[in-house]
């Protein structure tokens, strides 16, 4: 296990259209609540299998000149700081913006499918390709971190279940359904600004992609919908369906969060929300001068993007310098508790889990600046009084849970 003693600086990380950018920012001041590891926090939290269903760092690992190896002073993950936050599994997310021409965006994600398969190549001590729940217990068993990927955005299909069965046989283990934009078959929650329903949630060709993923035995993905949506997939789904990375609208009202209602029916479906950590989601405070923000630059990170619609790296490159100006505003762990707290109460102990959306957000909590410090995550929801059983459900054996009964509905062919 790679060990490492320097203390990283925060960075501010956006995900834009399949890119990342980073820029630097003095540290956090420190944390009370979570910042110092108890011994049963550490021995819980090391001794439980750790999952995260939503991870952005794949599009580095298409850079040449970028190290997993090495720990990095920007960014939020690495391999060292994944062995020192105690991650088992993590779902890298397989993402593009809209793509114009036929091809273009199965392409591309097939080109990002294969970044992660090489990775794993690359280093066989350290990773495993996993596929199904067997491949991650055997993984940790071994030492090795599963390296699962999800789909984000119906879109990268193109309206073809047969291109969906063959990402599918690359690797692919969740579709979420729509991304901050509506496809020609599903509404989207969008991201700052609610859009305008163009199907009143799924349309039959959504209906058909959910039973299809159904059959293939893999997860149907409700985070980014909008709520219309949400409750048709629920009701056409005949295996539980996971939001990968979703936090709670009770605790702060955004479209990207789950309503108390929507909570209630995810675990009526036996599914799981995977809380998102970003400060512009989890913190009511935020959410205006985060949006703000964003309408501010937006226009100024489309020319950019249209700029370098060719060159990942100098899109983010350009994006870093962009972003390096703005003072960006942080939440803390306490409030992202919170949100644990919700869900937990709401939906049930069973039906909550992790999706950070480490590196593809460009604020995250003071307390958890990166993955290292995840352990923080455990040792503050047992100060909050959980249970060490409900802590180890959150941190991945609802998550397996989940998908061992996918598993199991496309393995008997179940219908009804």
């Amino acid at each position: 296990m790679l060990r490492a003693n320097a203390r990283p600086l925060l960075a501010l990380i956006v995900f834009l259209s399949g890119s990342c950018a980073t820029a630097g920012q003095p540290p956090a001041p420190d944390v009370k609540e979570g910042e110092v590891l108890a011994e049963p926090a550490r021995t819980l939290h090391f001794d439980s299998i750790v999952i995260d269903t939503h991870v952005d760092t794949t599009p580095k690992f298409q850079d040449p000149a970028w190290r997993f190896s090495e720990r990095h002073a920007d960014g939020h993950v690495d391999l060292p700081r994944l062995h020192e936050g105690g991650q088992d599994a993590v779902f890298w997310s397989i993402y593009m913006g809209p793509t114009p021409g036929r091809g273009a965006a199965v392409r591309e994600a097939m080109e990002r499918m294969d970044a992660v398969h090489e990775l794993v190549r690359q280093f066989p001590e350290d990773l495993m390709l996993a596929t199904t729940v067997s491949d991650i217990r055997r993984a940790a068993a071994e030492g090795k971190i599963a390296c699962l990927m999800g789909l984000e955005g119906g879109h990268i299909i193109e309206d073809s279940l047969p291109a969906l069965r063959s990402l599918y046989r690359l690797g692919a283990r969740y579709l979420t359904l729509t991304h901050s934009f509506h496809t020609a078959w599903a509404d989207s929650s969008g991201t700052n600004e609610v859009p305008v329903p163009e199907h009143g949630g799924l349309a039959p060709f959504g209906e058909q992609v959910v039973r299809e993923l159904n059959r293939l035995g893999m997860m149907v993905d409700v985070s980014h919908v909008s709520d219309e949506t949400f409750f048709d997939a629920v009701r056409v789904s005949r295996a539980p369906v996971i939001a990968s990375h979703s936090s709670a609208r009770g605790v702060a009202d955004h479209p990207r969060n789950m309503s108390d209602e929507m909570l209630r029916a995810l675990a009526e479906n036996g599914g799981v929300v995977m809380i998102n950590f970003y400060s512009g989601y989890v913190d009511e405070a935020l959410v205006e001068p985060i949006r703000s923000l964003f309408k501010r630059l937006g226009p100024e990170l489309g020319r950019l993007r249209e700029r370098h619609a060719d060159d990942p790296k100098a899109r983010a490159e350009a994006f870093d310098k962009l972003l390096a100006k703005e003072e960006v505003p942080t939440s803390t762990l306490s409030v992202l508790l919170d949100h644990f707290d919700h869900a937990i109460r709401v939906a049930g102990p069973g039906h909550v889990g992790i999706g950070s959306d480490w590196d593809g957000v460009f604020s995250m909590p003071r307390g958890l600046e990166d993955v290292s410090k995840l352990p923080a995550l455990t040792q503050g929801l047992l100060d909050r009084g959980h249970s060490p059983e409900t802590v180890r459900g959150v941190l991945g054996e609802n998550l397996l849970r989940v998908m061992a009964e996918v598993e199991r509905t496309a393995r008997e062919g179940i219908t009804e």
